[in-house]
């Protein structure tokens, strides 16, 4: 099914609503949508929705993340094999953030594992406060571990970005 899936994503013709983003365009089916994501069933089907409404601008995301969000959606495989290995962890990044804006609970699931796999001390502090953000409490309680060891916490502390992450706590 998930192979059928995926070839359905390809298949453009059937497809019944387009996303645009940062001049690309990408087209999918809303009933996938819908049916994985809560989010997109109240916007594609619910009582507000313009039936009219077959073009979707989404000024906030990169197309990449977009298109690896999509097959998802229609796969329920996370899709980084287009994605270098050095720009990985932040793809996987931005994977979450837009797992928790769908409310899609497994992706999230997936992309929190994938970063504690992936924890170390250039990216621990920055990984802390994703994990903050955006309520994902496995990740965060990894993150203090792997902070608190006793033979990391000194090269955690002297990171650049926990010297931001200081900064900031101290503003808000």
């Amino acid at each position: 099914l998930p192979d059928d899936l995926g070839k359905l994503l390809e298949y453009e013709k059937m497809a019944d609503v387009t996303f645009k983003l940062e001049g690309e365009v990408f087209h999918a089916h809303k009933f996938v949508l819908a049916m994985r994501s809560p989010i997109f069933e109240v916007e594609l089907y619910g009582p507000m929705r313009d039936n009219r409404r077959r073009n979707i601008i989404v000024e906030d995301m990169h197309p990449g993340v977009f298109k690896a969000l999509l097959h998802f959606f229609y796969t329920y495989l996370p899709a980084m094999d287009d994605v270098a290995v050095e720009e990985n962890n932040e793809m996987v990044k931005h994977l979450l953030v837009a797992a928790d804006r769908y409310a899609l609970e497994r992706m999230k699931l997936m992309c929190e594992s994938i970063l504690c796999q992936k924890l170390d001390v250039a990216n621990v502090a920055s990984t802390l406060a994703l994990a903050d953000k955006y309520y994902c409490s496995n990740l965060k309680d990894v993150c203090i571990g792997f902070m608190s060891s006793s033979e990391r916490m000194d090269d955690v502390v002297a990171s650049r970005v926990y010297d931001h992450l200081k900064e900031v706590a101290q503003v808000s």
